[in-house]
């Protein structure tokens, strides 16, 4: 999607095709690095608390996990495939925790509070995903051949204190980029870096320097 989404800036004339960055926050942090390895386009790539959204679900939020323990989630996935070629009803499954006790993580129970709560909820984003689209996530990698094909420059912001932190440290591990930097906003955990204040200005502060000095000529 964002490779078609690119096909169609360059044709503006206001976009300079050889000054195209990208940035993503949570898995769009894990998409906008899966665009960047195939996408030579993309000059220059940041995240801000990345979610490799594969990995989450195979190694668990914390990272701890036996990817087999996700293979329920491969045979869910199947279920709803069937049973929609059935024409039955579409199956969903939760994003984030539908209640702030369904989780011991502290991370995602700000991630209830987020998208449930008056915080950040809106009636157009509600907090589901297609359960059939758990065939393809499940065994999905972001951050495939990241060693050989990201070579641009990357920018890596997370929370000090963030449960997520360990896929943001596998990116910084695993990429080719001869120039990386992993900037870490003390104090903030994986959520605080959507919208609060005090730490989203660190972190629009570091992505701004980072793409001046990357894609302005």
């Amino acid at each position: 999607m964002i490779g078609r989404n690119l096909g169609y800036l360059i044709t503006q004339p206001f976009v300079d095709p050889n000054r195209i960055g990208a940035m993503g926050i949570c898995a769009g942090g894990g998409y906008s690095i899966n665009a960047a390895i195939n996408d030579k386009r993309i000059k220059a790539v940041a995240t801000v608390s990345a979610v490799n959204i594969g990995a989450m679900l195979r190694y668990g939020w914390l990272g701890d996990q036996d990817p087999k323990n996700s293979i329920p989630f491969l045979a869910a996935g199947a279920q709803a495939r069937s049973a929609e070629a059935k024409g039955e009803a579409v199956v969903t499954f939760p994003l984030a925790p539908c209640h702030k006790e369904d989780t011991p993580y502290v991370d995602l129970q700000e991630a209830w509070e987020y998208y449930h709560t008056s915080r950040a909820e809106f009636p157009t984003s509600p907090g589901f995903g297609a359960s059939r689209s758990l065939t393809q996530i499940v065994t999905y990698d972001a951050f495939n051949l990241a060693e050989t094909f990201l070579d641009q420059p990357l920018l890596v912001v997370v929370g000090s204190i963030a449960q997520s932190r360990w896929m943001s440290d596998d990116l910084m591990k695993r990429a080719g980029s001869a120039d990386k930097q992993l900037y870490i906003v003390e104090g903030s955990n994986h959520m605080k870096l959507y919208d609060i204040p005090q730490y989203v200005d660190q972190a629009a502060t570091q992505l701004v320097a980072f793409f001046k000095k990357n894609l302005v000529a």
